[in-house]
């Protein structure tokens, strides 16, 4: 399933990476998404959507903690998504940050899939 990294991005309590898999860009955050890490996030999802792919999947599984302003760049990265007749889907997301989209409601306009294998389409999971 190693389809090699893209990019990467990296402050001493985030690192970012971005991978292609098939028609979706994969952007795995690890660690702190906050008001001092966000950009880390922000800038890569910008890069994929340049490059044209409007179908971003964020595999959440390494993210430990997420404040508003990481949920604003998710939602962000979604509206700039979905202008391009794409999506932000999340995948794998620990039951610390999903509260945070639980309370604020952001999960309802956000595709979530337990795993990153179900965010997939059908042949990208390699």
């Amino acid at each position: 399933m190693d389809h090699g990294t893209v990019g990467s991005a990296q402050s001493g309590r985030l690192l970012v990476e971005v991978r292609e898999a098939g028609s979706s860009a994969v952007v795995t955050p690890a660690g702190e998404l906050d008001h001092h890490t966000a950009d880390l996030l922000r800038e890569p999802l910008e890069e994929c959507l340049a490059k044209g792919f409007n179908r971003l999947v964020v595999d959440c599984s390494r993210l430990e903690f997420c404040d508003s302003t990481g949920l604003n760049v998710l939602l962000g990265a979604r509206l700039k998504a979905e202008a391009a007749g794409g999506a932000v889907h999340l995948a794998a997301m620990q039951p610390v940050v999903a509260r945070v989209f639980e309370i604020t409601g952001a999960e309802a306009v956000f595709t979530v899939h337990d795993s990153l294998e179900a965010a997939l389409p059908d042949g990208d999971a390699g």
